[in-house]
């Protein structure tokens, strides 16, 4: 537990290089004095300086924190030190997902607050989704070699056939851009009827009938999101937008 209010007082070690600054010695620094600490800084100025200290304290990394005779450790010792961090947590995360959908629903109010009478519309939902695929595709475009690699673990399609991993963020994108679009309908609803339909019945197998733990490639190959509901969710938007716009232009 964090010492005394009165005792605030805190040595850093991190690195301090002409061409390096250590970003980690950085954000310890921030936290301390945002606890209410006044920070020594030691600054290790060379790689001699810094190994020699790591030798010195038998520590394998920098920054290293002491409060009073207590070594701390690393930024992410010291967020775990003031309560910030829970060391049993597991290594999972929704905050990628939940910034990528918050956005995408803010880009559709912000085109319908342009483009329509009114915000609350089904074009805005429309919008919603289609964006959301540009935006998803787009993660998986990042790292096309780890999104692929990390989707082979549960989609049906893509262990037939590998390929179909490296195919599938350039379908969502550019079926999330012709929707949005409203061109092309037949080049866009067969793609995001197909990839949706198979990644979905993918998903359900993985986690609702084999009962397996894996982590969700939906926003790209190196997510800490886990596979299920998103996942699940990211693919029926697409088979739904895909059917209600076949359906919107076929009785027209």
């Amino acid at each position: 537990m964090p010492m005394d209010t009165q005792t605030k007082k805190a040595a850093l070690y991190r690195m301090v290089m002409p061409k390096h600054t250590c970003p980690y010695g950085l954000k310890s620094k921030d936290l301390l004095e945002r606890e209410g600490f006044e920070v020594e800084d030691h600054h290790l100025e060379t790689r001699e300086q810094t190994d020699a200290f790591m030798r010195e304290h038998d520590v394998k990394t920098t920054p290293q924190t002491f409060i009073g005779d207590e070594r701390i450790g690393g930024y992410d010792d010291l967020q775990v030190y003031f309560g910030k961090k829970d060391p049993e947590a597991e290594d999972t995360t929704y905050q990628p997902i939940i910034a990528l959908f918050s956005v995408a629903a803010l880009l559709a109010l912000a085109f319908a607050w342009v483009a329509l009478p009114s915000v609350f519309a089904w074009q805005t939902l429309g919008w919603f989704i289609s964006i959301s695929m540009v935006l998803l595709g787009l993660q998986k475009l990042k790292d096309i070699e780890s999104f692929s690699t990390m989707f082979l673990n549960y989609d049906l399609l893509a262990k037939r056939w590998v390929r179909y991993g490296y195919v599938y963020p350039f379908v969502e994108t550019g079926a999330g851009l012709l929707m949005t679009a409203m061109v092309l309908p037949w080049l866009s609803i067969p793609g995001a009827f197909l990839i949706g339909t198979v990644g979905a019945v993918s998903v359900f197998k993985a986690v609702y009938v084999d009962k397996r733990e894996l982590k969700c490639a939906c926003v790209g190959g190196d997510s800490n999101v886990p596979l299920g509901f998103v996942s699940l969710t990211e693919n029926l938007m697409m088979v739904a937008m895909a059917v209600v716009m076949a359906i919107v232009i076929f009785t027209q």
